[in-house]
């Protein structure tokens, strides 16, 4: 693909995306993203075969972008409560700066349409998974699993409360509040594998 090719479909991936997170998947056409893009709909099609194929390609991009946004601070961090706490800013951090793509993922017709549910499933699981080998409880591979789960929902759901709400925050000391609470429960799980309870 050339550069002006990978241009024009990024142009289309991101009205597109400010699009659905605003009207919806049903309320928005094709017709509509052309017409902001001041092109004509024949050519969107050149880039994505349906309006459901343009959809589920932003699902899977905004969704792994999170999920890698994630992941790499928690990797980063060394001890347990450094990467709970660095796990939860960079997820802020994210939804902070992609109003409109966690939008898409958690609070539009992405939880409505069956495969598009399943796909923002996929992102939350894989996001689970990632985390799950860095909690430190001295609890079964399923435990952290489970745990990490929790983590993830704990994240979701104070970034849809803030999003639904349209409240400012500030990512660092929201996340550092969240993973105080998260870290207080994990604690009480056990004995950390790598680092004393202080």
């Amino acid at each position: 693909m050339s550069s002006a090719s990978a241009l024009r479909r990024s142009q289309i991936l991101e009205v597109a995306l400010t699009a659905f997170s605003t009207s919806g998947y049903h309320n928005t056409s094709m017709n509509d993203i052309a017409d902001a893009l001041s092109m004509t709909k024949p050519v969107v099609y050149q880039y994505f075969d349906s309006k459901r194929a343009l959809y589920l390609e932003l699902l899977h991009h905004v969704g792994a972008d999170l999920v890698q946004a994630v992941t790499t601070a928690v990797a980063a961090a060394g001890e347990p409560r450094l990467q709970t706490e660095r796990g939860m800013i960079a997820y802020f951090t994210w939804v902070a700066h992609n109003r409109e793509a966690f939008s898409l993922l958690f609070e539009s017709s992405a939880r409505v349409d069956e495969e598009f549910a399943d796909i923002v499933s996929e992102f939350e699981d894989a996001a689970a998974r990632a985390i799950a080998p860095f909690i430190a409880a001295d609890v079964s591979k399923e435990d952290q699993i489970t745990f990490a789960v929790g983590l993830v929902g704990m994240a979701e759901t104070v970034s849809r409360q803030v999003i639904r709400h349209g409240r400012d925050f500030e990512p660092e000391a929201l996340g550092r509040a969240v993973a105080e609470l998260a870290w207080g429960g994990l604690r009480s799980v056990g004995q950390t594998r790598t680092a004393p309870i202080n």
